[in-house]
């Protein structure tokens, strides 16, 4: 009972996004029948993110498969102060070609179409989005998710280089060029001149 409970409070947390719906039909002998494909983003906007697709002769069981899909499928994306992206990624999925910037607080989701809706899910306020290729969504949401699974935050890259995040950052600020005059600054701080 309780891990029913559990399930359903996490289904009223996640954020579902219809990206999109594709309509085939079948020539028979009495005419046309009809048949749906939806493409549904599921996120809970802390982090959380999956995509399904689902097909059926009613569109509302066709959202309904993609749906629960969708949730068997949801990855965790690190974010930088739950905001944006750690660092720019570029991902692809047959001829569609992403590229995914982060960006400064107020920039906004500057996405087209099908991966706006997955950026919504994901819980991300700032970002800047390039798609090149294909306009197709299914092969963009596709990118899009190929991208963020590539996206890594500086604790998992200290653990994999055996270093500390602390570290990690100060030699990044050292290549930036300001961990120099950083560093004299505080040298200067902590002997009082």
């Amino acid at each position: 009972m309780a891990r029913a409970d559990r399930d359903n409070r996490e289904d009223n947390d996640l954020v579902e996004r219809l990206v999109h719906i594709n309509r085939v039909a079948k020539v028979v002998k009495g005419g046309r029948r009809f048949g749906f494909a939806a493409l549904v983003v599921v996120g809970d906007g802390k982090g959380r993110v999956g995509f399904g697709t689902g097909k059926a002769r009613e569109v509302p069981e066709a959202i309904r498969k993609a749906t629960d899909q969708a949730k068997k499928t949801m990855i965790r994306v690190p974010l930088r102060e739950g905001r944006t992206l750690h660092h720019d990624v570029k991902g692809r999925h047959g001829a569609g070609r992403v590229m995914l910037r982060s960006a400064t607080p107020g920039t906004g989701i500057i996405a087209g179409g099908p991966m706006r809706a997955v950026f919504e899910s994901l819980g991300v306020q700032d970002v800047v989005t390039k798609s090149n290729g294909t306009s197709n969504p299914y092969n963009m949401v596709r990118a899009t998710f190929d991208a963020l699974a590539r996206q890594s935050s500086p604790r998992t890259v200290a653990q994999r280089r055996g270093l500390k995040v602390s570290d990690l950052v100060a030699r990044r600020s050292v290549v930036e060029g300001g961990g120099a005059s950083k560093a004299a600054a505080e040298y200067e701080a902590a002997s009082g001149e």
